[in-house]
């Protein structure tokens, strides 16, 4: 029996009453009621299951919608005998990106390239390299979208550590939070405050945020720098505190020791090794390792930002019953946005997620598939009377996302 890849779970913890569901199975979404959570357990024992106490629950319209979808989708590959994982195209991206990111870490500390013009052009290509690791290559395994086979998309999805990341908090805060919740306030992390940042009309206005549509480009910069220094270590905490660790049944000890062993293997290849095998100075390498991060962190910001907050998009609030108006999959339309299509070599290199609306309703589908199925989608959307959000180009969606931070820095009425 396949594993479950769930979207939505409203699963009572030490509960027996009745939940709803949507969950994914050979990547088609899916509503289901079940009597209770053991009745759900004992019928898929190998089913992965995110617990949430008092978790929102979404409306059950537009079964219609879902069915079609899910049909016209998987008739596609049926019809065309073709895998919903990678295909040779996105093996060769793999090593394309590995190698942006190793080469030219093989150059500098091999001292082939040592004079400062070279050394910032090769710390320049290593943040290509390491942002499209992020948005190509372990972003799918993560989501079990690389392979059917679990260990390699384990292997791969661990590439996040290999960066200076953490991919147990990347799943709880990617998969469980932004993917089940998106653009619901005080649920999806990616829309929560952040100080001078404030990305949904529903957080609280500060004065400063009157100036956001111009700083936040600055600090857009600085998000894998911070992930790594601080946000694992405070995400890893949180997640204990809140009980979404255990719901993951995670040995919570296991994670802690993967996340310092890891960090410190990063530190020990990215600043230490240079440090003591070649003749740069310490402030040289940690300004190199800067400006790999910056370029990356600004890459990943300036790309996931405008699929959700941008001009026109949607920020559902559930009621006083926890229940979110629209299904899962009418929602994921209403908060997400297409972008910049018509460009393959940009489809190619930001792996797929300007097609964010295909990715948001089958996360385990590989990225190459977008582009084809996406004309299904929108024609189902259509077809329904569903709306089906797209920019032309990804400068126009940036300038989208510019407007959409001005509106929500003006002081609320």
């Amino acid at each position: 029996m396949s594993i479950f890849d769930l979207s939505i779970l409203h699963c009572p913890a030490e509960s027996n009453e009745s939940l709803q569901i949507y969950y994914l199975h050979q990547d088609s979404f899916q509503l289901t009621t079940w009597s209770s959570c053991t009745a759900l357990v004992s019928k898929f024992l190998n089913l992965s299951i995110v617990e949430i106490p008092h978790s929102i629950t979404f409306a059950t319209t537009y079964r219609d919608f879902v069915t079609t979808l899910n049909k016209r989708v998987s008739d596609y590959f049926k019809i065309n005998n073709i895998s919903r994982h990678a295909n040779p195209e996105m093996v060769i991206k793999t090593i394309v990106m590995f190698s942006l990111y190793l080469i030219p870490y093989f150059l500098i500390v091999t001292s082939a390239v040592s004079n400062i013009t070279g050394l910032i052009g090769l710390m320049v290509i290593m943040g290509f390299g390491l942002a499209g690791i992020g948005l190509s290559v372990m972003h799918d395994a993560n989501h079990g979208a690389y392979s059917n086979k679990a260990w390699i998309n384990t292997f791969i999805g661990y590439s996040l550590n290999f960066v200076g990341a953490n991919v147990f908090n990347w799943k709880i805060q990617h998969n469980v939070l932004h993917h089940s919740y998106t653009n619901i306030h005080e649920e999806d992390e990616d829309i929560s405050p952040r100080g001078v940042l404030r990305m949904s009309p529903h957080s609280k206005w500060n004065s400063i945020h009157r100036y956001q549509f111009i700083y936040a480009w600055l600090l857009y910069g600085l998000m894998t720098i911070v992930w790594m220094v601080a946000k694992d270590f405070i995400r890893m905490v949180r997640y204990y505190k809140n009980g979404l660790a255990k719901k993951q049944k995670a040995n919570i000890v296991r994670e802690w020791g993967i996340l310092l062993g890891t960090k410190i293997f990063y530190v020990g290849y990215i600043f230490l090794i240079p440090l003591f095998v070649t003749s740069l100075t310490w402030w040289q390498i940690l300004i190199g390792i800067f400006m790999m991060h910056y370029l990356a962190g600004f890459l990943l910001a300036i790309i996931f930002q405008p699929a959700h907050v941008i001009e026109g998009s949607a920020f559902p609030l559930p009621d006083e019953n926890r229940i979110v108006e629209n299904n899962w999959a009418v929602h994921q339309l209403l908060t997400t946005t297409n972008f910049g299509n018509g460009s393959r070599w940009f489809t190619w290199y930001v792996g797929g997620l300007n097609f964010q609306i295909e990715h948001h309703l089958f996360p385990s589908t590989c990225h190459v598939h977008y582009r084809k199925i996406s004309g299904i989608v929108k024609e189902t959307a259509l077809e329904f009377g569903l709306p089906y959000k797209s920019v032309k180009t990804f400068f126009g969606a940036l300038i989208g996302h510019a407007k959409l931070l001005k509106q929500l820095g003006r002081q609320p009425l």
